[in-house]
């Protein structure tokens, strides 16, 4: 591109003067045709080449963030579907837990209801571990509160509460008496709920 020494003032934004002393010193090419000095400026060569290339480039980078957004999700769904199995695995193993403890707490109550009231038939201690016992349904005579409490599977903070309630109430109610030292109660007669809270 070739300007006149007014136009290459303009476009570098500097004074005549400025642009004569770049041309003595050589950082400015001109020449002169028909009597006017003109300085040659190189065109900036086009960058679209370059342009292509980086769009092509950040095209490629889509493509190629798009197809690991679809291995993700895939991921995604194929972990989501593991958990899945492993909550129902769980939870079956859970339940085989339950149901194990059950067989074995009927057997603790079948064993305990025996030892702690003789007089009950067979066929009804097996009802009664069967119904994860009710001892007040229980027809025998009477127990000692302790042995009783422990039977109803009260945590020990709850069992010393009634058993603090069950002493007061000796000589003033006939549904709680001593026997050898040891508070009794008779489930058989006399209905507890009011007590038991």
């Amino acid at each position: 591109m070739k300007l006149t020494i007014d136009e290459a003032a303009q476009k570098f934004k500097i004074s005549k003067e400025a642009i004569h002393n770049r041309i003595r010193r050589g950082s400015l090419d001109c020449v002169i045709e028909h009597g006017t000095k003109l300085v040659l400026i190189d065109e900036p060569v086009s960058n679209k080449s370059s342009d292509d290339k980086y769009y092509s480039y950040i095209e490629e980078e889509n493509s190629e963030l798009k197809q690991r957004v679809k291995e993700l999700e895939k991921s995604n769904l194929s972990l989501r579907d593991e958990k899945e199995k492993m909550l129902i695995l769980e939870k079956e193993k859970i339940e085989q837990i339950y149901k194990q403890r059950d067989e074995q707490l009927k057997q603790v109550l079948h064993t305990i209801t025996s030892k702690f009231l003789p007089n009950i038939a067979e066929t009804e201690v097996d009802s009664v571990a069967d119904d994860i016992v009710d001892v007040e349904t229980i027809k025998s005579e009477p127990v000692r509160l302790k042995a009783f409490l422990k039977l109803k599977a009260y945590k020990p903070a709850k069992r010393l509460r009634i058993k603090n309630r069950f002493k007061r109430l000796i000589g003033r109610d006939e549904r709680v008496y001593r026997r050898e030292g040891k508070v009794y109660i008779d489930p058989s007669r006399f209905d507890y709920k009011d007590l038991l809270k």
